[in-house]
């Protein structure tokens, strides 16, 4: 399974480490991403979900 956010496809990105002296070293940024309960297609589903969507509502938490 890749490393993205279920609800809004946002992955792993390619950049540079930089150091004092200014050498640069290849690295990967992660998103942020939380395993969670989420209503997916009417169905309860585990999801990994990137912390922008929980904050901005676009997680719907299943009813207990």
């Amino acid at each position: 399974m890749s490393y993205k956010c279920q609800l809004c496809g946002k992955g792993s990105v390619t950049g540079g480490s930089y150091s004092h002296s200014h050498r640069n070293t290849k690295r990967t940024f992660r998103p942020n991403l939380q395993k969670q309960k989420v209503v997916l297609e009417g169905k309860t589903q585990t999801a990994y979900v990137c912390t922008k969507c929980i904050k901005s509502g676009f997680t719907t938490k299943p009813v207990k």
